[in-house]
């Protein structure tokens, strides 16, 4: 099935949710280095926070086929900008709606991210959720990651007919939108490294259909790197403008 035509449906999207910070995995990344615990700090290091569901989460998956170890591996392999060390939060939830990380917002937050991968919006779509709600959530997120100084990628899926034209195109115009008025980087769909044809995705999803097995998480790892590794870029920026302020 083609993730960005169908959804089967909210259990398949891992509504099934794993509580408190027991799911929150820290990793660090440094040119030749070695993943680091939660508890240990690396001078300099970028934090970099996954705030999705159960796509960034690593539902299905062992923890190092998950999206956070493999963007950590990516960047450890592929570079870091100014080869900073990166931290890689996981702080994603499956079955998590945007409403959802409205909600938890402030216990992430904790965890003192510099950027963030901001991935929701799934579940709402599977709800057939109002995208002027979804809308309004998502901008409260990016609202108060502003007001931060925290800097985001906004990661976005592609609806298409089934709640017909209207509720389409509504959808598909909220995260490239608030991704120009909020200034942050955008990954327009989450899909889209995996094949357009049903029948070519089926390598790289689970058994269920819709989340994407290692293999296909890899392929979404690669895509996404090189914004990743902008979005560090922009932090470091940051650091550099406030130091000469």
């Amino acid at each position: 099935m083609d993730m960005r035509l169908t959804f089967r449906s909210f259990l398949l999207y891992g509504a099934a949710r794993a509580g408190g910070k027991a799911i929150a995995l820290a990793l660090a990344v440094a040119l030749g280095g070695t993943a680091a615990t939660a508890e240990e700090a690396v001078p300099n290091e970028v934090r970099v926070m996954t705030f999705g569901d159960s796509l960034t989460a690593g539902y299905g998956l062992t923890r190092e086929n998950g999206f956070a170890a493999q963007m950590s591996v990516w960047l450890k392999e592929n570079g870091t900008p100014q080869g900073v060390p990166v931290r890689i939060l996981n702080s994603s939830v499956s079955g998590s709606t945007t409403a959802g990380g409205v909600r938890r917002l402030d216990w992430a937050l904790a965890d003192d991210p510099d950027a963030m991968i901001v991935e929701l919006g799934g579940n709402d779509l599977l709800r057939g959720t109002d995208p002027a709600e979804t809308r309004a959530n998502l901008e409260t997120i990016l609202s108060r990651a502003a007001d931060e100084g925290i800097e985001v990628l906004l990661v976005g899926l592609i609806a298409k007919d089934n709640y017909g034209p209207e509720y389409r195109e509504a959808f598909n115009a909220i995260y490239p939108d608030l991704a120009e008025t909020y200034g942050t980087a955008l990954q327009r769909d989450f899909f889209g490294a995996l094949p357009e044809a049903n029948a070519d995705q089926l390598p790289y999803l689970q058994g269920d259909g819709t989340h994407p097995n290692a293999e296909g998480i890899a392929k979404v790892v690669a895509d996404m790197g090189p914004r990743v590794q902008a979005l560090i870029s922009d932090v470091l920026e940051d650091r550099a403008a406030a130091v000469q302020n």
